[in-house]
């Protein structure tokens, strides 16, 4: 009778691993991890801050004519700042400003400034000086990336990357830092990079070294110039569509469903998530925060970083097979 059990047991256990060995070695057919678990994370897309928060304040925003930086722009100047936003096309920017302006009822100006430039960039505060004067928040959102083998990657396409993302932003905060040390002026520094800027990422190798050189570099500036009144932090956002990102990026649509399915809320995040996160750092609400970075990701970081995480995907009835299959294993 035992004997009989041990073998009905085994053949149970041999036809658990028959069945469970195509889950382990191909993703096709499995459950979705974008399952409708995500209307416990509907996004709240109002305005957070309490009406008048940036009430004569100035906020430059680099790349503030699309994307997360529009949307950001626009929050801040619903709260009340008068804004300026910057980058290379200018006939975009103006058109953005006006139509933000007309939106919020705060004047929206537009510079054109190539953050590549040192000097177009001092040309740019010069100009904003004239208009506003020195801001009390700086946004470097200004970017760029494609997706590139790193085989077929060309040193022009690279200096690129590099020149836009991390000597923008540090030509950027550099020009305004000195420029409000001098003027003994405090200001909010904020830095829009990416999750893979702390894992390092395979496909976009130039911007995952440009993102993390600026997360260190406002990590530095956090520790080296508050004795000046200036806050530095960063966000590192998950995929959040933006016609822009999303053209280059994924310009098939292939990846996006992936990308739902490994993030644990079950969604991509919205552009004006990120604006009311970027308008509480910039805002009184958080002096005390410096030197923070924020993954905003829908925790997509975690979800990929841990060994035993794809288990998710496990029915209960694979479960059960498991369970037998792991209790029966004898020895080390």
């Amino acid at each position: 009778m035992a004997a009989a059990t041990i073998r009905s047991q085994t053949e149970f256990v041999r036809a658990g691993r028959k069945l469970l060995q195509p889950w382990f070695h191909r993703f096709a057919g499995l459950q979705s991890c974008s399952a409708p678990h995500s209307q416990f994370f509907a996004p709240s897309e109002g305005i957070m801050l309490p009406a008048g928060s940036f009430n004569n304040r100035v906020a430059f925003i680099t790349g503030g004519g699309t994307g997360l930086g529009r949307a950001m722009t626009t929050v801040l100047s619903q709260l009340g700042a008068q804004c300026v936003i910057a980058s290379r096309k200018l006939d975009i920017l103006q058109q953005t400003a006006n139509e933000i302006s007309r939106q919020t009822g705060n004047k929206v100006h537009a510079i054109q400034c190539d953050v590549r430039d040192p000097q177009a960039i001092s040309h740019c505060v010069d100009q904003m000086v004239a208009l506003t004067g020195l801001p009390d928040v700086i946004i470097n959102n200004a970017a760029g990336n494609f997706i590139c083998p790193s085989e077929r990657l060309s040193p022009n396409g690279w200096k690129s990357i590099i020149d836009i993302v991390l000597n923008g932003t540090a030509f950027t905060t550099l020009e305004l830092g000195k420029r409000l040390i001098q003027n003994q002026k405090g200001a909010s520094f904020l830095a829009i990079t990416t999750i893979y800027a702390e894992s390092g990422s395979g496909f976009v190798v130039p911007s995952a070294s440009a993102k993390a050189g600026v997360d260190a570099l406002y990590k530095s500036l956090a520790a080296e110039w508050g004795r000046y009144g200036h806050r530095f932090n960063i966000i590192q956002p998950g995929p959040i569509k933006t016609k822009g990102a999303f053209s280059r990026l994924d310009p098939t649509g292939t990846f996006e469903k992936a990308m739902i399915d490994r993030i644990p809320t079950g969604r991509l995040g919205k552009p004006a998530e990120l604006a009311n996160l970027a308008a509480y750092l910039s805002s009184d609400y958080a002096s005390w925060i410096s030197g923070a970075v924020i993954r905003f990701d829908g925790g997509e970081f975690v979800s990929m970083a841990g060994e035993f995480n794809e288990l998710r995907r496990v029915t209960q009835d694979q479960w059960k097979m498991m369970e037998t299959m792991i209790r029966s294993t004898k020895g080390s």
